[in-house]
């Protein structure tokens, strides 16, 4: 008997050889002709500029689980590959390519360096993603259901484009001169969802004002006495009593000799510093939101480049770090400073991206209303699916933590641009009409715009015109991508409204914040809609001692070098099994993924073992007893495969079907049944016999089924070479409920205590696992397997009884 399967071992060139003839007929597009349901992925597009690491990889195969089981289930699966190509990343690629700040070059110049560091990108990220076998329904670039899409194309910047100018017209977007974070770094205006905190080394300075009124001495801690020309009221705690005589007098700051009001107020902490505090505009989020409620006039001594202007008096024109150096010597030669104490702990706003010092800046801005709709968010928060459930609550907590509206214009220039022109006279808004994109700082506003007549202003009758030149904060452009890839803007009507909501958004914990927020907020404002039926959160990947991977720790793995040295299936089934949403976070290491790839030797071995046996042209008409309970196992695996991947858990699964591999049917199963399916010496009857093979077959059908989503190309391989068809154009299994429903009589627990209890005697006795058995007592409720039992374990006679025992 030959095997049909004819490599002896699995290895990586069979997945080289399914991928290659993947890639002439590529079987997983997007059809738009099928009545079929619609079940659709808005995908994370990765950058472009960046190899991708452990993480992607990690999500990108799990959510391709996720489409494959989908479309075995009856789906037409929309899982479209998109490539982002916009905004700060790629500018600060460029600055690092080039060595050249683009605020400092003239726009076309700073755009023309972005372009070539995307020509420069590698496909890498594409190539690894088709190395993963990951299923995307398209490769190739278009406009299409399912194409590629880049998020700078012109047809996706014009869906940006559209979204803005209906906010617009619905009044949900507004223009407002108000206070800002600012990152001198990236020169741009960042949404507190794109600030991060962390606590830097630094000094609180112990600094002497006086009170005008009694002429007494306070002492005030601050780290920032370069910000003393900004102080708007010195503020102390109401239960605080050695500073309640204080209540209604003046301060006068020391250095710029500014009075300003002394009022007790809660935000003063009684036990930090010497629990009475300058307020200045603007040190901090605290002190922005205690200026607005106090309605005092902020006074911004900093500019966007970062620099010290006139309102900072003999600051001005020093850097941040320099004029706080410079004020330190002042109030020094004065004898104003009592006390220097340097600290590790002062908690400081900084960029999430460039890591540089948030300042915070008055600079007019374009601003999404969200502040008024937190009761609806909220709501929508709780309609969503969250897979694991606990994820939600990060976003309920942020939207319990917005306090102000979302700025979603930026200084920049790689990024979507807000599509506006303005009278140079009078200052009309002039609006596009939607349907392409619009570049207004290179371009005059078309024929067709609102505010304009005849190519003048239609308030004024001027000609003269002046293109918006800030962009869209990213997120405002990535909040667009389950609109774009359900064709809001192409078909609203038809496709759009047929398949909405998007099914699935997959992302990662840390932007739950910024792209899940983002997108339910913007979408919903949009369409008045919940955009998604359900979320899924995936978790941090760590290294096997649960660190954070870094380049600096050197314990980064690189799916490449996973790819090189074990090919994508061990990795995948690592994926599933490490897979446990209800854990924080996975642990990868090249351990963990080559333990995965023992398990594919395992199939693969039982699999050619199998593939020795044709299965009988039909079901046989009575099973027997062994075969019954091992198709009933199968049976419960399958019910419960199907009820757990339609919650996204890959995890029980794939750990409960290895072990079911390992112990369970190669261990005692096909130990027990091949001796009857071989029938060299014609011990066992035909029907006997056909029962066996047919039995084997269908365990190993029913395995490859379960496992296509996970293990994509070993289950095509050994289903292709079985039986002639592809398994992932099968439909996924149904348990049989008749055979759930079936009593065999006997377990798994059984027939494994028994197996090893015959091993383990032989084993004790020195004797071969063949050498023969004169006399065994067996269960009672073995006594249906007695046969196959005897066969196995070369068992003379047999008697029954509770206490297992073997005669030699």
């Amino acid at each position: 008997m030959e095997p049909r399967i004819k490599s002896k071992r699995w290895n990586s060139k069979i997945e080289d050889e399914i991928s290659g003839l993947w890639k002439k007929s590529w079987p997983y597009g997007f059809d738009e002709k099928s009545k079929r349901p619609v079940y659709s992925i808005d995908t994370p597009p990765p950058y472009v500029n960046t190899p991708v690491h452990i993480g992607q990889a990690t999500t990108y195969v799990l959510m391709d689980m996720f489409a494959r089981f989908r479309r075995m289930s009856g789906y037409n699966v929309l899982f479209p590959l998109g490539l982002d190509r916009n905004g700060l990343p790629i500018e600060m690629a460029a600055e690092k390519r080039f060595g050249k700040k683009l605020t400092e070059l003239p726009r076309n110049e700073a755009i023309a360096l972005c372009h070539r560091i995307l020509e420069e990108a590698s496909l890498a990220s594409v190539d690894s993603f088709r190395r993963l076998g990951v299923s995307f329904n398209s490769w190739k670039k278009g406009t299409g259901i399912g194409d590629l899409y880049e998020t700078d194309s012109p047809d996706y910047r014009a869906l940006t484009q559209e979204t803005f100018i209906d906010m617009l017209k619905k009044g949900l977007v507004y223009e407002d001169n108000r206070v800002n974070n600012f990152c001198p770094g990236c020169q741009t205006t960042l949404a507190d969802a794109e600030v991060e905190y962390e606590n830097r080394a630094g000094y609180y300075y112990n600094v002497r004002f006086r009170v005008k009124e009694t002429g007494e001495d306070i002492i005030i801690a601050t780290t920032r006495p370069e910000l003393l020309c900004t102080i708007g009221m010195v503020i102390f705690n109401p239960k605080d009593k050695r500073y309640r005589h204080l209540e209604g007098k003046t301060a006068i700051a020391p250095v710029f000799e500014k009075e300003v009001p002394i009022k007790s107020h809660p935000s003063a902490e009684m036990d930090k510093g010497t629990g009475i505090m300058m307020v200045c505009s603007f040190g901090d989020l605290a002190d922005i939101r205690f200026f607005r409620e106090q309605n005092l006039k902020p006074v911004i001594a900093i500019n966007k480049n970062g620099v010290m202007n006139a309102n900072a008096g003999f600051l001005e024109g020093m850097s941040i770090k320099d004029a706080r150096k410079r004020v330190v010597e002042e109030l020094e030669k004065s004898g104003l400073i009592v006390g220097k104490i340097p600290t590790n702990e002062h908690r400081t706003p900084i960029c999430e991206r460039s890591k540089d010092a948030i300042e915070f800046i008055a600079m007019p801005e374009f601003y999404v209303k969200q502040v008024e709709f937190k009761n609806e968010m909220k709501k929508l928060a709780k309609k969503l699916k969250f897979f694991a459930p606990k994820s939600r609550q990060i976003l309920l907590d942020w939207i319990d933590s917005v306090s102000i509206d979302w700025p979603i214009s930026r200084r920049r220039y790689y990024a979507t641009e807000v599509p506006l022109w303005y009278c140079k006279k009078c200052g009309q808004k002039i609006v596009p009409p939607k349907g392409r994109y619009y570049q207004p700082w290179k371009e005059s506003p078309p024929e067709g715009s609102e505010g304009l007549k005849d190519g003048k202003c239609s308030k004024c009758g001027s000609e003269g015109f002046r293109g918006e030149e800030r962009v869209f904060d990213t997120w405002f452009d990535s909040s667009i991508s389950p609109l774009y890839i359900l064709k809001y803007h192409k078909d609203p009507k038809g496709f759009f409204e047929k398949s909405q909501p998007c099914t699935l958004r997959p992302q990662g914990k840390e932007i739950i914040r910024t792209w899940l927020y983002y997108t339910v907020l913007k979408d919903w404002l949009l369409t008045g809609k919940l955009i998604f039926r359900d979320v899924w959160v995936n978790y941090h990947i760590l290294d096997e001692r649960g660190k954070k991977m870094s380049k600096s720790k050197g314990n980064v793995i690189d799916p490449k070098d996973v790819l090189e040295k074990f090919g994508a299936e061990p990795f995948r089934l690592w994926a599933a099994v490490e897979g446990n949403l209800e854990k924080t976070d996975f642990r990868c290491s090249f351990e963990r993924i080559e333990g995965a790839g023992k398990t594919l030797t395992k199939l693969w071995n039982v699999s050619r073992f199998i593939s020795m046996f044709d299965p009988p042209a039909r079901k046989p008409a009575n099973l027997e007893p062994l075969d019954e309970w091992i198709i009933r196992e199968t049976e419960s695996l399958v019910d419960y495969t199907a009820k757990s991947y339609e919650k996204y858990d890959f995890h029980n699964p794939a750990v409960r079907i290895k072990n079911f591999i390992w112990e369970t049917f190669a261990s005692h199963y096909v130990e027990l049944v091949k001796r009857r399916a071989y029938n060299m010496d014609k011990d066992f009857s035909r029907p006997e016999q056909d029962s066996a093979r047919y039995t084997l077959n269908y365990v190993l059908d029913r395995i490859m089924l379960l496992l296509a989503p996970v293990l994509p190309f070993l289950t095509y391989s050994v289903y292709r070479d079985l039986r002639g068809k592809d398994v992932h154009k099968e439909p996924f299994p149904a348990a049989d409920k008749k055979m759930l429903r079936k009593d065999i009589g006997f377990s798994a627990d059984d027939i494994a205590a028994f197996n090893s209890a015959v091993w383990k005697a032989k084993k004790d006795r020195g004797l071969s696992l063949r050498e023969p058995v004169k006399s065994a007592t067996i269960p009672e409720k073995l006594k249906p397997a007695e046969k196959d039992i005897k066969a196995t374990h070369g068992i003379g006679a047999c008697k029954y009884g509770r206490k297992t025992s073997f005669s030699f």
